[in-house]
């Protein structure tokens, strides 16, 4: 919980937090980015999920290409989830473009294509949380809420020298009132885009979590962590990310016309979501599973060319992946008809697929970073 103390007041009378926020973000913050200057929902909406976890430069190259291919939320919804998956290829976290596709049927289905003004109704809509709901609706409509992303709750933590740990949900709680009173108060239609902005802007570029610009900052004067000198000691968080490390071995088919085999990842797996619903080489976690693999297929006397093992970090995951090549004869069948490699398919009963090389290299299947970027490696030449 967090712990009354007492602190000293600067000598000067500063104008409110909203204000100094508002006036530094109009002076200093980020301006010209694309899904700015803008008050439809859609692409506001579109833009927050993605750069969900993901850095802004990142997000400049796929945000404009997204919205070429789907410049509305009716189109999105009317999209195959393959065609979603494959225009976010390497932009990873992929449950985020799941559920932007789920989102945007509901909103079609339930609301008649428009995103609804209520920020508790946008939250309940598929991969939309409570501060990114908040953050469309002051972005959109000028509603009065705050946003508490993992940047903002440094930024509240440090100037409130807030104590609480923001691994307990009672915590988060109490930071979200108080982020809450600080709000602005009048002009909303203007204020609150210009200061949910400002929030962003200050825990990207000043507020960081390592190295901060206490002196480019324009709420410096009265942070309590910098009068502390305990900076860094904020925001406190005891729980840590477990993660955990996987070796997966890709099996690497390659038949005589330059195809390679591809398998639909399932939506879940005895290893979790990792990669759901993407195309990837069929992938197994022991040498066992690959060898019964080859038998079903009738590959077993064939060798296999085993390339350098790399690894390959996700959010939770430290993933190590052992690429083994297999070329198929010039008079094997590839076009037979293949067995599943056994592991849970969502929606199709084979869901195998031969996929010339140079369609995955120019973007057309919807495929893991991982896979993409061996590829673009040569090690197939």
């Amino acid at each position: 919980m967090q712990q009354e103390q007492a602190f000293a007041a600067p000598a000067q009378t500063l104008t409110p937090f909203s204000e100094r926020l508002i006036a530094w973000q109009r002076r200093a913050g980020r301006h010209g980015l694309p899904w700015q200057g803008t008050r439809d929902p859609y692409r506001v909406w579109l833009s927050e999920i993605m750069l969900q976890q993901t850095q802004v430069q990142t997000v400049l190259r796929y945000y404009p290409r997204f919205l070429q291919a789907f410049p509305s939320v009716q189109q999105l919804a009317q999209a195959s989830q393959d065609q979603v998956l494959q225009l976010w290829s390497g932009l990873g976290y992929y449950s985020r473009a799941r559920n932007l596709h789920r989102a945007a049927q509901q909103v079609v289905e339930q609301w008649g294509g428009q995103f609804p003004r209520d920020p508790q109704q946008l939250a309940s809509l598929p991969g939309i949380g409570r501060s990114t709901a908040h953050a469309i609706a002051a972005f959109c409509f000028g509603a009065r809420e705050s946003i508490l992303d993992a940047n903002v709750q440094r930024v509240m933590a440090r100037w409130l020298a807030f104590d609480g740990d923001l691994a307990s949900v009672a915590a988060v709680r109490s930071l979200w009132q108080q982020a809450h009173e600080l709000l602005p108060r009048q002009d909303l239609q203007r204020a609150m885009p210009a200061y949910t902005q400002g929030l962003m802007d200050l825990g990207a570029m000043v507020c960081t979590p390592r190295k901060p610009d206490c002196g480019a900052c324009p709420l410096a004067a009265d942070c309590r962590a910098r009068l502390q000198q305990r900076v860094l000691h904020y925001p406190v968080k005891t729980r840590k990310l477990q993660r955990r490390a996987l070796t997966w071995l890709w099996l690497v088919v390659r038949d005589a016309q330059g195809r390679v085999l591809l398998e639909k990842r399932p939506a879940r797996s005895a290893s979790g979501s990792i990669w759901a619903q993407l195309y990837c080489f069929p992938c197994f976690e022991q040498q066992e599973q690959l060898e019964r693999f080859q038998i079903a297929c009738g590959w077993a006397g064939l060798p296999l060319k085993w390339q350098a093992q790399f690894r390959h970090v996700l959010t939770h995951r430290d993933l190590t992946l052992r690429p083994a090549v297999l070329q198929l004869p010039v008079d094997a069948d590839a076009d037979a008809l293949l067995p599943s490699s056994g592991m849970e398919q969502a929606h199709a009963p084979n869901p195998l697929q031969w996929v010339p090389v140079e369609h995955i290299l120019a973007g057309r299947w919807a495929v893991p970073a991982a896979l993409l970027g061996w590829l673009r490696q040569g090690w197939l030449l």
